[in-house]
């Protein structure tokens, strides 16, 4: 797919393309476009549909929708193609096609987006559906950390001291197939059951509070809401048990504060090996729409 193509095959079949990249979520209204707001999807979308000189704008599938002031340093798409736009990209140079889109994106996004990687995707991709796991990471700086102001937008300040092991003991009795309706805003027709893979809390050197928090899909506002389940427990006004039993009664949890979004982070989304990654994506349209 290095060449041209000829006239004969602009009716070609579309070539999926993985692109890989990441965002300061600080000055967009989360991922999905919305009409008169900055959001990341709308920057991106416009930022291929130029380049790859689209008729047409480019449509892209994302690995995670994240909302308004959330970061992400893994977050994956794939884009359908036209195989002419797609070798036309090198131009003159000898670079391929993946990383002359890369360069060109380069010189025309926002400097709070930057794409690493784009390449043609294996058969059976698909950016959402063949994910096996999305892992992001939550901070927060309480009073015995340093606050580093250069952190500001990735790291929510804390007035009061936490208990890490208490936190983590309760982060971990969550882990599992459950149903976390408690923890999400739910959308009619959609499942809220989710296996989460890992829930724990570890101070870092600087003494910041880092969550992982990793699941095969996540609902809507969940990382955050379960971040606010614990943060009470490690204040010391909850008991170790009370985010498990909330997340027992299977519907939106009163009392849960869903904590802010720029202390959030996807960091990676995991997928299988190339040769299970339809299989993947058919087992997983099957079984649930999710987030």
């Amino acid at each position: 797919m290095s060449e041209e193509t000829g006239s004969g095959d602009a009716a070609a079949a579309p070539l999926r393309v993985r692109i890989d990249l990441a965002y300061d979520g600080t000055d967009f209204s989360g991922w999905a476009a919305q009409p008169g707001l900055r959001t990341v999807q709308g920057e991106l979308t416009t930022a291929l549909t130029t380049v790859l000189r689209s008729t047409e704008s480019v449509r892209v599938t994302v690995a995670g929708r994240t909302d308004a002031g959330v970061h992400a340093r893994g977050q994956v798409v794939h884009a359908d193609l036209d195989p002419q736009a797609w070798a036309r990209l090198p131009g003159r140079s000898e670079r391929e096609p993946g990383p002359s889109l890369v360069s060109r994106l380069g010189g025309v996004l926002p400097h709070d987006i930057v794409v690493s990687r784009a390449a043609l995707a294996p058969n059976g991709f698909d950016a959402r559906f063949a994910a096996l796991e999305r892992r992001y990471v939550y901070r927060i700086a309480d009073t015995g950390a340093v606050r580093d102001p250069l952190r500001r937008h990735d790291t929510v300040w804390w007035r009061k001291p936490l208990d890490a092991t208490a936190m983590d003991e309760a982060a971990r009795s969550l882990v599992g197939l459950r149903d976390f309706a408690a923890f999400c805003k739910q959308r009619e027709g959609a499942t809220t059951v989710r296996t989460l893979l890992d829930f724990s809390w570890r101070r870092l050197d600087d003494g910041v509070l880092a969550a992982t928090v990793r699941a095969d899909a996540f609902c809507h506002s969940m990382v955050r809401s379960l971040v606010g389940a614990v943060v009470p427990v490690g204040e010391g006004r909850r008991e170790k048990d009370w985010p498990r039993l909330l997340q027992e009664r299977r519907d939106r949890a009163p009392g849960i504060h869903v904590m802010p979004a720029h202390g959030l982070s996807l960091e990676e989304v995991v997928y299988p090996a190339d040769e299970d990654l339809a299989a993947r994506s058919s087992m997983t349209r099957a079984r649930r729409d999710p987030a």
